[in-house]
């Protein structure tokens, strides 16, 4: 499926979601409801929004989690968790300028670069740790999930240099995850550049949306 007809599809799906919202039980904030999210997973005929890396990349990383002893999901059991650690991780970043997004049973925190590193930086800000310290919480104790880390900038500078930066600033967030007690084998890190805008690179507030380390939780099935 080509660039264009992918994203007339997601949009076709975007406005069904706007139709079928219901208030989360958890956190009393909006939710969209599983037929909705099924109808926007077909509609994308199979894309996973911020899932960047590929099944291959998650395939070993489930393997290694299955191979160090965490067991895997199967069944309604995996929808069920998933539900579960999205309202834990949305009450724990409530307020921070992280976003949770659920696409089927995958989760994304998008964070933008503004929170997360200095300009033309990958050392996480001081101001960030607390927040970075309540995910690992969550993923501590919802650890049947693979972990990709990936990291995107805007389009100013070079795209050798903005390679290199998405990278060592995935790297930056995947290691102090770790350093909270992440497991390694969880983690996938994945650098993009420019490559995958969010918004306007022509704007101010678009470069600092496209400036963004996005988390992206893949349950572990056998």
């Amino acid at each position: 499926m080509n660039s264009k007809n992918l994203m007339v599809l997601m949009l076709v799906a975007a406005v069904t979601f706007a139709g079928c919202e219901t208030l989360d039980p958890y956190t009393q904030e909006p939710k969209t409801s599983n037929a909705a999210k099924g109808a926007m997973i077909g509609a994308a005929a199979g894309a996973v929004v911020g899932l960047i890396s590929g099944d291959d990349a998650v395939e070993r990383r489930q393997h290694a989690m299955i191979g160090a002893g965490v067991g895997a999901l199967a069944g309604g059991a995996i929808g069920h968790y998933q539900d579960k650690q999205e309202a834990e991780l949305r009450a724990e970043l409530q307020g921070t300028g992280v976003s949770v997004t659920r696409i089927g049973d995958n989760i994304t925190l998008n964070m933008p670069g503004n929170v997360t590193f200095a300009t033309n930086s990958s050392d996480l800000n001081p101001a960030f740790f607390d927040v970075l310290t309540s995910v690992s919480k969550v993923l501590k104790e919802y650890e049947q999930t693979v972990v990709e880390v990936a990291g995107h900038t805007d389009n100013t500078g070079t795209d050798a240099y903005n390679q290199s930066l998405s990278e060592r600033r995935a790297s930056s967030v995947a290691q102090f995850l770790q350093t909270q007690g992440v497991i390694t084998q969880r983690m996938i890190t994945v650098g993009m550049g420019e490559a995958r805008p969010v918004a306007d690179n022509g704007t101010t507030d678009g470069r600092q949306a496209n400036r963004r380390v996005e988390i992206t939780l893949v349950p572990l099935t056998s």
